[in-house]
């Protein structure tokens, strides 16, 4: 070998087959056939240090037990701290992050009319059954029921949101509602009601009433699954 020795982690993505290069795979097969890992590598561009940019990948990936799932919520923090992830690759991460997002929140619900709870679930799963704290949202509605907006009110802890009715309904006027329909997440996936959930949700609906915007229904999203208040009769 010349004297020259190698160890595991000298190699580059271009000491891989062909056929396992992430970029030359994207092209001959299509984006649909790259793992995780592999599109993620992608993303990042290039190794450092003895690591490729699958290992990087990998290393994300290996945050939590959740997986890709844990990148619903990663922070520019959490990536930096990784061996081989500087400021500029959290950034690309964190920027492809929010894409898909801002596609996911723009895209699905525009001009959506809501005639039953799981339209609203279909629209959020994705989005909120992996997130690991309480967020808090609304979907705004004009008065054919269709979806003027989708916004963030709060964000709380594991098993609590902490919601007020003047951040809901301050929203809600700046949007024009005339009515709308509030959504928060379980991490536990869990969809239950707590005692607080119910507590609020009354108090929003009497916050409503006096405004003249409509509470319509209370989504709980958990882990793949859903539950309404409506449907459950407790609005």
């Amino acid at each position: 070998m010349n004297g020259k020795i190698l160890n595991e982690n000298s190699y580059t993505i271009k000491d891989l087959p062909i056929s396992e290069r992430p970029r030359e795979k994207m092209y001959s097969q299509g984006v649909h056939a790259l793992s995780n890992a592999e599109l993620l590598a992608v993303i990042i561009g290039s190794g450092s240090k003895g690591d490729t940019a699958i290992d990087l990948a990998r290393r994300i990936l290996s945050l939590d037990n959740r997986g890709i799932a844990l990148l619903s919520d990663v922070s520019l923090e959490e990536l930096i701290e990784l061996k081989g992830i500087g400021l500029s690759k959290a950034c690309q991460v964190l920027a492809a992050i929010e894409i898909g997002k801002r596609l996911n929140k723009v895209g699905p619900h525009d001009k959506v009319r809501i005639t039953n709870p799981s339209i609203v679930a279909d629209i959020l799963m994705d989005e909120m059954r992996y997130l690991n704290k309480e967020y808090f949202k609304i979907a705004i509605l004009d008065t054919k029921n269709q979806i003027l907006s989708i916004e963030n009110i709060s964000v709380g802890t594991l098993n609590a949101s902490i919601v007020h009715p003047r951040d809901v309904f301050k929203v809600a006027i700046k949007r024009n509602a005339n009515s709308i329909i509030l959504i928060h997440n379980h991490p536990s996936g869990d969809t239950k009601p707590s005692g607080e959930d119910i507590s609020i949700t009354n108090r929003l609906i009497d916050a409503g009433n006096l405004l003249g915007i409509r509470v319509l229904d209370h989504i709980i999203i958990g882990d793949n699954t859903f539950l309404s208040f409506k449907e459950k009769n407790l609005i």
